[in-house]
């Protein structure tokens, strides 16, 4: 235990922090200033605590990239004042927020964990007193006085996640995230075992935030019997910069020649087409087969084996950032915080 950490804790909204009103018998934010008085157990770790609340609780079904930018401030703001962060943050989609907020962070030598809970705090078997306490404990953690975790994370019932590496997996289990493409960062039973290996090291080079997002982006779905008007409308759509083609197993779609040519006819107007499997684990490989092979010679990238939630936060901020397509190209094949093997 480290004696003097100090750890701001910043509530977004969502299920951990809501208890019921007795008079209108429906959930209502909690006033995080009490959060020792609501979690006393708290109060046996010798930190030093603080709490930012948004103005107003966000549902995480409408967190929005206006908010990923948001909590960037804060963190910025605070960032020589606290020697870790933990975000309280709903479940739904807190797998795009982590993977944002490791983009839009760069060079972080603090831990920066989102956390949650299935259950409201007040519950009697709530999940919300475990993930808020050991998510604290690991922000603070620390060895050879530097931050043991340096990087965006997600920690829920038990294991510690690289944030951009996690997608929701189950609506009602307490083991509500995978990361299936990456080993778990840590573990907590009756010790945290940290996974030294795969943590992030610490950076040589200057902690830096970006503030810019650019969501000119749509997701292309693929299923069997999809129609040529479909991806027309996606592909046709005012604005739009960059597409995320989820296709088959390895990165597979029908070889249909009015369908690839839809495709090639976008990337020769400059948007960029990202290839990211449907599937919860494994890797896009080009080539492997005749049916993504097509995809790779008309000039779409593979995405390897980025979460669907990486490659939209990725897209939205080299989109926000950069102005080269063929940078932003290259980039998109690089691992820049870790999001790629």
């Amino acid at each position: 235990m480290n004696k003097s950490a100090s750890i701001l804790i910043i509530y977004t909204g969502g299920t951990i922090g809501m208890i019921h009103d007795k008079n209108s018998n429906s959930l209502k934010p909690v006033d995080f200033q009490r959060i020792k008085d609501l979690i006393p157990e708290l109060q046996k770790f010798d930190y030093h605590l603080s709490t930012h609340c948004f103005d107003t609780p966000v549902d995480s079904s409408n967190m929005n990239p206006d908010l990923w930018i948001e909590t960037v401030k804060i963190i910025e703001k605070n960032y020589n004042e606290y020697d870790g962060f933990v975000i309280l943050h709903g479940t739904d989609t807190m797998a795009y927020t982590a993977s944002a907020l490791s983009f839009l962070l760069e060079n972080i030598n603090k831990p920066v964990i989102l956390t949650g809970s299935q259950l409201p705090l007040e519950s009697l078997r709530t999940d919300a007193k475990e993930n808020l306490i050991t998510a604290i404990e690991i922000a603070a953690a620390k060895q050879n006085n530097q931050s043991i975790v340096t990087e965006v994370c997600i920690y829920f019932e038990y294991q510690l996640y690289r944030g951009n590496r996690t997608h929701k997996f189950s609506a009602e289990d307490f083991e509500a995230f995978r990361s299936v493409n990456y080993p778990i960062l840590a573990e907590a039973g009756v010790d945290i075992r940290f996974n030294h290996s795969v943590i992030q090291k610490q950076s040589t080079n200057a902690f830096k935030v970006y503030n810019k997002l650019d969501n000119n982006i749509a997701i292309l779905k693929l299923f069997p019997g999809f129609t040529e008007q479909y991806v027309s409308a996606i592909l046709n759509i005012r604005g739009l910069k960059a597409v995320i083609i989820e296709t088959y197993g390895a990165g597979n779609a029908p070889v249909d020649l009015c369908f690839l040519s839809i495709l090639e006819t976008a990337i020769q107007k400059g948007i960029i087409i990202l290839n990211i499997t449907q599937c919860n684990g494994g890797s896009v490989e080009h080539g492997k087969y005749e049916t993504s092979a097509m995809l790779e010679r008309i000039g779409i990238i593979s995405g390897k084996d980025m979460t669907l939630e990486s490659a939209v936060a990725k897209l939205m901020f080299l989109l926000g950032n950069y102005a080269d397509v063929t940078e932003i190209k290259n980039m998109l094949q690089t691992s820049l915080r870790g999001e790629l093997s």
